[in-house]
């Protein structure tokens, strides 16, 4: 049985943030549970679907919302959606789950209710076209998928991405959100804006 304690990553009075940690690629799994109602939403249904099902039935989870459209965080969307949970992503990168499936589009600026708690879509084009992050309302805390990471933005070589306009993504829509704000990527450690700000300009110098 999968301990909820142990996968609580952060929370406050309002919100609790689960982590677990799936599949070769080591990607990052949230789930977004209000404190209040219960109600939960999972961002990347990433690979060990199990694991995610178990997850999704202990907290509470309503829907799954996808932060792109690369195949290390769908693979588990087929038994997801089977089990009866509504997937999420952008148009721009839906065209990447036609062999898993998805039901809705997460439009850009797009409030997203989970219980008390407002999720704001942020469109965050470079690593793919549909690229988009999750800014927690009322808290510091943003989902970044694999827009920006501790040390960089994410990598822009694979087909879809374009390092100007990640940099620019980050700088215009990222940039702009409270030092203190912490930063939950889709792989890795956690890091702060302000921790990361400094860097664009040496990171637009070398160009990766």
């Amino acid at each position: 049985m999968l301990r909820t304690m142990t996968t609580l990553h952060w929370n406050d009075s309002r919100v609790d943030i689960h982590r677990v940690v799936v599949g070769p690629y080591e990607n990052n799994v949230f789930v977004v549970r209000c404190r209040e109602t219960g109600d939960a939403i999972l961002i990347d249904a990433a690979n060990e679907h199990e694991q995610l099902l178990e997850l999704c039935q202990s907290l509470g989870v309503r829907r799954i919302l996808e932060t792109h459209g690369h195949w290390d965080h769908i693979q588990a969307i087929p038994a997801m959606r089977e089990a009866g949970y509504e997937v999420g992503v952008t148009s721009k990168d839906a065209p990447m789950l036609q062999d898993v499936g998805y039901d809705v589009f997460i439009d850009d600026a797009e409030v997203i209710e989970v219980g008390r708690l407002r999720l704001h879509a942020i469109h965050n084009p470079g690593h793919t076209p549909g690229s988009v992050s999750f800014r927690l309302e009322g808290a510091p805390v943003v989902f970044s998928g694999d827009t920006l990471f501790p040390g960089g933005p994410g990598a822009t070589k694979f087909e879809g991405g374009d390092f100007a306009t990640i940099i620019d993504s980050i700088d215009k829509k990222l940039f702009t959100l409270p030092a203190d704000t912490i930063v939950m990527p889709g792989h890795g450690t956690d890091t702060t804006i302000g921790t990361e700000r400094p860097s664009l300009q040496e990171w637009a110098t070398r160009g990766w």
